[in-house]
């Protein structure tokens, strides 16, 4: 799979939830509400997510290996840093 597109919406006035994220697969397979998050070692992007009945959090919608998440993970920040700018 090839990510062919990256939309960051910015976030102003939380401490740690910087930005949400939609990613374009191949130009047919879209996924939305990533988001990227200031983790203690940098921003990391956190995967679609629903809260459950007893509090807990799962993921709606993740990369199945590593290669993908990284790719994700490169993508996604690369496209935040350069609206940073």
């Amino acid at each position: 799979m090839r990510i062919s597109e990256v939309k960051v919406k910015r976030v102003e006035g939380k401490e740690r939830f910087k930005a949400w994220v939609t990613v374009t697969f191949d130009n047919e397979f879209r996924i939305h509400g990533l988001k990227i998050i200031q983790g203690k070692d940098g921003p990391f992007v956190a995967m679609p997510s629903r809260k459950l009945p007893n509090g807990e959090f799962i993921d709606t919608a993740y990369p199945l290996n590593k290669e993908l998440r990284e790719t994700i993970q490169r993508e996604v920040l690369a496209e935040y840093n350069r609206q940073l700018k």
